[in-house]
């Protein structure tokens, strides 16, 4: 695909970007301005809790998406892991299982889902490959977070072959850098590590 093409395949499209608000979401953002999308819809967390189906039917009633690029989390480090595994299991599955399913039956052209670093084994060899993704149980501390992420995985894989539908799971490295959480309580590793030097 030519540059030319690719400024105009975005041009004609329809966008929603869950989590664009967010870390990784605002340079999303800025990629699909650099092509040119003309229109992208970002639900605010404070105007749509995509754990509530009313709330995603709401969402794919107004942007009417042709493309859903699913980045919206609840995330955070190991000390918001440890204090909250719960809501790290329920609202990251719920969300994404219910928007995946949402948008397939409302006719989305393509779903893309964003996992996590975090689905990966505890015990896996390094440098890790993709295929040992399914070798062991994630670090327990975070088991709730990585599982409930890598369930897209799953979802996506039997949507596909059941119905044909294009949905795609993209694992991310460990992401840091500018507008990253720096909060000492809930951020993750590396940015921690960066505002401890600085402030050292």
């Amino acid at each position: 695909m030519t540059l030319t093409s690719d400024l105009n395949f975005w041009q004609n499209k329809r966008i929603c970007v869950t989590g664009g608000a967010g870390f990784l979401g605002s340079f999303i953002l800025e990629g699909l301005k650099q092509r040119k999308a003309a229109n992208v819809f970002v639900p605010r967390i404070e105007e749509y809790d995509l754990v509530n189906p009313r709330d995603i039917q709401r969402v794919l009633d107004l942007a009417r998406p042709d493309i859903i690029i699913h980045l919206a989390a609840l995330a955070g480090g190991i000390g918001a892991n440890r204090a909250r595994p719960a809501d790290f299991f329920y609202i990251n599955l719920m969300m994404g299982v219910q928007l995946m399913h949402e948008a397939w039956k409302f006719g989305v052209e393509k779903f893309v889902a964003i996992g996590t670093v975090c689905a990966y084994p505890k015990f896996t060899p390094v440098p890790f490959k993709e295929e040992n993704l399914w070798e062991g149980y994630p670090e327990e501390t975070n088991a709730p977070y990585g599982l409930a992420k890598k369930m897209l995985l799953v979802q996506a894989q039997a949507y596909r072959e059941q119905y044909g539908y294009n949905a795609i799971y993209l694992l991310p490295v460990n992401l840091y850098g500018p507008r990253d959480n720096f909060n000492l309580e809930t951020s993750h590793v590396i940015p921690a590590l960066v505002r401890k030097c600085i402030e050292a």
